[in-house]
């Protein structure tokens, strides 16, 4: 059984008609014969949508009981045992209520599509996780309720529902989309016109991304090297050179014209004869594309242009910028430069910028020298035309002319061919060009003439030392070509080991990453890090860059053993043998990153268990001490109370009774802080925050201190804050009693809150002893009593809750020194915008299109608009003392 597909309607707002297209879709396909159901879909009371759901079947959905109402969400049971052949399944993004199968809506299109049910689905841009920030940037609303991007990403089709901000305040004003009651504050608040055209241009620019990815998975599969031009890419060829900074720049402004551009900055090293390039200059360009936005990629090419024509099609590009040539005039007898041939050879698919900078003309250096190693098609046909074809030809030449020049011009001008022979084909044309040219002089030029035969032996001798000389020089040539060629490849390879130890230095640890390079810099299809526990085990994937990478050893075209159980393999084309040598850095490296990947994984595991090890060595010390007070104080008075040899009075029975009572609130005390803190360490606090006044909290904190000790400054002209009720409540108090337990008799604690900008402090001030300026943050760590005071009936957990639950909420809380001794505590929580009201009431609820049931019936109870992952804070609630 294949796995479903997923098609998902992706909406720039709310209110753009993402349900209704898929209802419309859904009826398109029943008419067509599809087995289509509805799996879960909200109309949100909108007449024309929910008309869209008549002649369409409904699966049943699930009731679920929370906090004394009844919710419903879709029965995934029900889907999958009703085995539809598409299902619809409406906002994606949203949270489940507790109590369901899983927490997420994702989740369940996960469940249904891994049974081979095809799943359409709904969702809007700002539900993507990776956009949450950027949308409350943009319309100052946090949203709650997000779905993974790679969710998204997976689906087998996207189809954006997308609408001008105009035509879609229109229609928020005509009530198509909320009620009459809640249309101004919506046109006023998150409909606002600046806003949608932001979340418009975030979903056009997000589709963009995606199509551009098919787009390349689709050239890669069918093998296609020319442009189409989709979209700008602008390529920055770079030398190494001080002129790259230049060209990085104009490119930067070329891309600012074009919304969506993209910058991809080359330098390629070459192997026959490249001019040496300043590693720190590299470095310093490689910065500056950086924080352009643009990338930066290394390349080995042998021939420049050619490698760089097949980098800028190989990642689609539109445009090439290249620097003029730093070469002087006389240096251009060695060819035409990278510029004009990357600008003849480009083709009409690529434009080529050629940019002044200050450099040009001030020289390049040596002029550079060919390799006879690799010296490509065209330049062995050319040796082999020189060697060969020029001679013929000089032969006919000198028989036509009436002057003669003698044998030995003749032989200096046939050598001379020789030597044109060897600089451009290398040793094999020379040596042909050699022999040929002893048979043209001794046929043309030696007497007797047009036989090959020589009558004077000094001509044997001449011709002789001709070929002797030839192919002495030809050999010379050619030897110096290929150390040439050797001392290049060593250069590049050094750079290329230069960049690899850098990579290691910057501390770049990213295997994906170093296996990018390694395709980028061998121009290879694909890479892949292999492995396997034994030489009987399968090898497995370790990690893998670009389409189709191999899933053993023997399917690639280059393969580099590192150890006895992992392999680099290489899938595009098979290298030279003098290129495994850089190969085998890369693929050490390789085997580095992965170790030291997994190295900090288990360093962060092992300090995990330290840290899980520490907590429990503690608890072991609290349930020993700590715990066992209370208990032996209950377990006294009740034995006293069972005794049948005393007679107790009714004074009596009622201080045992008290004591017993006593004994137990602190064992509740001390467990609620454990159960706290153990919450907090891992990570499963999740705080319901809504907008609340402090003097509907702060009173209730103080449940757990006598009334007396006390004294409450909060003024009713403060701004509501942001803060889960619950939370607040258990700081404040854990704060409170800590502070009572270490002030003076006569002395009351004093809690004052003020307003300071966009924060709310509530001060907690007592007269007690103080703590040095050493110990402040220490007193919160876990399990920390400062002096260890004998009063103290806890573990010394108080703290170390409340301040977990205040940055649970976004806010801090500091110790500072009281004027005139004592202690300070200080609540900094988040103060609600200044519109928060019935006005923003109406915003939240209409910022998001994908409000769900549980939402609209129990704001009360903690299940905010969009909150994500509502849990049940009840136990968090109750008052405990500040162990």
């Amino acid at each position: 059984m294949g796995r479903g597909k997923l098609r998902i309607y992706l909406g720039a707002a709310p209110g753009v008609g993402k349900t209704y297209a898929m209802l419309s879709e859904a009826h398109r396909r029943v008419e067509r014969g599809a087995d289509c159901v509805v799996g879960f879909v909200e109309h949100h009371g909108r007449p024309r949508t929910e008309v869209m759901l008549h002649g369409l079947e409904q699966v049943p959905r699930r009731q679920l009981p929370y906090r004394g109402a009844e919710f419903t969400e879709m029965d995934v049971d029900a889907v999958l045992a009703r085995r539809p052949a598409i299902a619809l399944v409406d906002e994606l993004a949203h949270t489940n209520v507790p109590g369901s199968r899983n927490a997420k809506r994702w989740q369940d299109v996960e469940e249904l599509l891994r049974a081979g049910i095809d799943v359409v689905s709904t969702v809007n841009i700002q539900h993507l996780e990776s956009l949450g920030d950027v949308v409350e940037s943009i319309t100052g609303v946090r949203q709650r309720e997000t779905v993974p991007d790679e969710v998204v990403r997976r689906a087998d089709q996207i189809e954006l529902v997308d609408m001008s901000p105009q035509a879609l305040r229109r229609r928020m004003a005509h009530g198509n989309i909320y009620q009459s009651d809640k249309v101004d504050a919506a046109l006023s608040n998150y409909f606002r016109p600046g806003n949608l055209t932001a979340l418009r241009e975030l979903a056009l620019l997000w589709v963009a991304d995606r199509a551009d990815e098919y787009l390349q998975q689709y050239r890669g599969e069918h093998g296609i090297r020319s442009t189409w031009q989709a979209r700008e890419r602008i390529v920055v060829g770079l030398t190494g050179g001080p002129e790259g900074r230049t060209l990085i720049r104009r490119a930067s402004r070329m891309a600012a014209k074009g919304s969506g551009s993209e910058i991809l900055a080359v330098y390629i090293a070459r192997s026959d004869g490249l001019t040496a390039a300043s590693p720190k200059e590299l470095a310093v360009q490689r910065t500056l594309v950086e924080d352009l936005g643009g990338t930066f990629h290394h390349v080995i090419g042998d021939n420049v242009p050619e490698a760089l024509l097949e980098f800028a099609r190989g990642v689609n590009a539109t445009q090439i910028v290249l620097g003029s040539s730093r070469r002087k005039a006389w240096q251009y007898v060695f060819g035409p430069g990278v510029g004009a041939t990357v600008a003849r050879d480009s083709g009409p698919d690529l434009d080529v910028h050629i940019v002044t900078h200050e450099e040009v003309a001030r020289g390049r250096g040596l002029p550079v020298v060919r390799s006879a190693a690799r010296l490509g098609r065209p330049r062995i046909i050319a040796g082999w035309i020189v060697g060969i074809l020029l001679p013929a030809l000089l032969a006919v030449l000198l028989t036509h002319v009436n002057a003669d020049p003698g044998l030995a011009n003749e032989m200096l001008l046939f050598l001379s061919l020789t030597v044109a022979a060897a600089l451009l084909g290398g040793l094999w044309p020379a040596l042909a060009s050699a022999a040929f040219g002893s048979l043209l002089l001794n046929y043309f030029f030696a007497p007797p003439v047009h036989r090959f035969t020589v009558s004077d032996p000094k001509n044997i001798v001449a011709i002789a030392v001709f070929f002797g000389v030839a192919v002495s020089v030809a050999s010379v040539v050619d030897l110096a070509a290929r150390r040439t060629h050797q001392a290049a490849r060593l250069r590049a390879e050094s750079e290329i080991l230069s960049f690899l130890a850098g990579s290691v230095l910057r501390g770049e640890t990213a295997l994906d990453a170093l296996l990018e390079r390694v395709r980028e810099t061998f121009a290879m299809e694909s890479v892949a890090l292999l492995e396997r526990t034994s030489d009987v085990e399968p090898w497995k994937r370790a990690g893998s860059v670009g389409p189709r990478p191999v899933d053993r050893p023997e399917e690639a075209d280059v393969d580099m053993p590192i150890g006895d159980h992992m392999a680099l393999a290489l899938s595009g084309r098979v290298l030279p043998a003098e290129d495994r040598r850089v190969l085998g850095a890369f693929a050490a490296q390789a085997a580095v990153v992965l170790d030291r990947q997994r190295l900090v994984g288990e360093a962060e595991e092992a300090r995990r268990l330290a840290e899980g090890n520490r907590i429990r060595t503690a608890l072991l010390a609290a349930v020993s001490h700590d715990l066992r007070t209370p208990l032996a104080s209950i377990k006294a008075s009740v034995s006293s109370l069972r005794s049948d040899d005393v007679d107790w009075s009714e004074e009596d029975r009622a201080e045992l009774l008290e004591g017993i009572e006593d004994g137990a609130d602190r064992l509740d005390h001390l467990v609620g802080n454990l159960l706290d803190m153990s919450r907090l360490q891992t990570g499963t606090v999740t705080p319901l925050i809504r907008e609340i006044d402090l003097d509907e909290v702060v009173p209730m904190a103080l449940g757990g201190v006598p009334e007396d000790s006390v004294v409450l400054d909060i003024p009713e002209t403060l701004p509501m804050v942001a803060v889960d009720p619950g939370l607040l409540e258990r700081s404040v108090a854990n704060v409170v009693e800590n502070a009572v337990k270490y002030s003076p008799a006569d002395e009351r604690v004093l809690v004052r809150a003020s307003h300071l900008g966009d924060r709310v402090e509530v001060r907690v001030v007592d007269r007690g002893p103080g703590v040095p300026e050493e110990a402040k943050d220490r007193i919160f760590a876990p399990f920390q009593r400062h002096g260890d005071a004998p009063r103290g009936a806890g573990v010394g957990l108080g703290l170390a809750v409340a301040r977990g639950f205040a940055e649970a909420m976004d806010g801090t809380l500091a110790a500072e020194d009281t004027p005139g001794g004592g202690l300070t505590m200080v609540l900094t929580l988040r103060a609600a915008p200044r519109d928060s009201g019935p006005e923003r009431a109406d915003e939240r609820e209409t910022e998001n299109e994908t409000e769900t049931e549980t939402e609209r019936s129990a704001p009360d109870d903690g299940v905010a608009a969009g909150a994500d992952d509502p849990i049940d804070l009840d136990p968090v609630r109750q008052k405990a003392g500040p162990q």
